[in-house]
């Protein structure tokens, strides 16, 4: 192991965490802390990465552009896709294997809240809620590490680095609410115990294989809606707004005194696909600026 870690493009040891050579999958990539992700994989230098999300990928023009300006080497590649179709899933790692020959990290950040209430739950809200929390980074543990344990030369575009050891890592976005109850409502709750159940499964499942899983839980994350524009049936939105919180509730009840951003989320993810987090697996980080430390028994969000 030591002679591996000094190599040039052994990119999970690299001392410098970048990602060369690696080709990235993000879904949720039309959220705010999608998005974010996608920005910081970028930053560490990623190969490619697929922003995946519902609608067309002319959708993804503003994100590419973006990216280009300050990461011109990292290739975007906007990729319609439904979180919840199998066949989709097996579909893009088809497309990603035939176009670069490997596949490095998977990030599942589509998740939805679902109703805020059980009155208001239908069991088809239910099923949604698993769908996008939790069967997603299902397929992501079942059909992603094969993909990953395939390795490449070195190839001619941009970024570039070979591949010689099966490694790879998923990172699954979740919430506090995976390990609290009384986070928005029950589907939110239940669905998030699963993202966090498929995490912990999957340590022993990956044994040998050289990739890692890992959750992220964020709190209260400022996505950018308020009140009046907001999906109150929690059907299109991964976070609810931080302003359900007014200032005076984030500076008694937040260590840090705010709602956390997206980019502080990204940065997390970032962590977790890098070489500075080798070791860690099966970890749940949470992310909500030590609102779960101070206040343990309080709703989180």
């Amino acid at each position: 192991m030591a002679g591996t870690m000094n190599t040039d493009h052994f990119s999970p040891y690299r001392a410098d965490g970048k990602l060369y050579g690696f080709v990235c999958v993000v879904t949720g990539a039309q959220q705010p802390v999608g998005q974010a992700i996608i920005k910081e994989l970028a930053a560490h230098g990623a190969a490619c990465i697929y922003a995946c999300d519902k609608g067309s990928s002319s959708a993804y023009d503003i994100l590419i552009e973006e990216v280009v300006q300050d990461s011109p080497n990292t290739k975007i590649i906007g990729y319609p896709f439904n979180i919840a179709k199998e066949d989709e899933t097996l579909g893009l790692i088809d497309d990603v294997l035939n176009s670069w020959g490997r596949l490095d990290v998977w990030v599942c950040s589509s998740g939805i809240l679902g109703p805020p209430s059980l009155e208001a739950t239908t069991p088809a809200d239910l099923q949604k809620c698993f769908e996008a929390n939790s069967m997603a980074p299902f397929f992501a543990l079942k059909y992603a590490p094969p993909a990953m344990g395939k390795m490449t030369s070195k190839q001619s575009y941009p970024n570039a680095a070979p591949k010689d050891q099966k490694y790879g890592s998923i990172i699954v976005v979740s919430s506090v609410a995976s390990t609290y109850g009384g986070c928005w409502g029950p589907c939110y709750t239940m669905s998030s115990h699963a993202a966090l159940g498929v995490v912990r499964a999957g340590v022993a499942v990956l044994k040998g294989s050289g990739v890692r899983i890992n959750c992220i839980s964020p709190g209260q994350i400022e996505v950018g809606i308020d009140l009046q524009g907001f999906d109150m049936r929690g059907m299109t939105s991964q976070f609810p707004p931080a302003s359900l919180q007014s200032k005076e509730t984030q500076q008694r009840d937040i260590g840090l005194e705010r709602a956390g951003l997206p980019i502080e989320v990204g940065r997390v993810a970032g962590f977790l696909a890098s070489g500075f987090s080798s070791y860690v697996t099966g970890a749940n980080i949470v992310v909500d600026g030590g609102t779960s430390v101070m206040n343990p028994l309080a709703v989180p969000i």
